[in-house]
């Protein structure tokens, strides 16, 4: 019996170039369903002003960002 690991629908790219240009305002995360982060980072400013979406992208690139049902991103 083989598992295999499902992957989610959003394009690892997509959300790379969303966190990158507009992550400060959370976009990104919206974009993978987490509405309720998403409105924290608009809140804070992207975690004071650009830490929280600098982790969030760095996360993207190694592929340990997932979307809000816990799936990794597609390729």
């Amino acid at each position: 019996m083989t598992t295999t690991a499902t992957v989610g629908q959003k394009p690892m790219i997509v959300t790379a170039l969303l966190c990158f240009f507009l992550g400060v305002i959370g976009v990104h995360r919206f974009y993978v369903g987490k509405v309720g982060t998403g409105i924290l980072m608009i809140v804070t400013f992207g975690g004071f002003f650009g830490i929280w979406p600098l982790i969030d992208f760095i996360m993207i690139l190694i592929g340990k960002f997932t979307d809000k049902q816990g799936r990794p991103l597609a390729r």
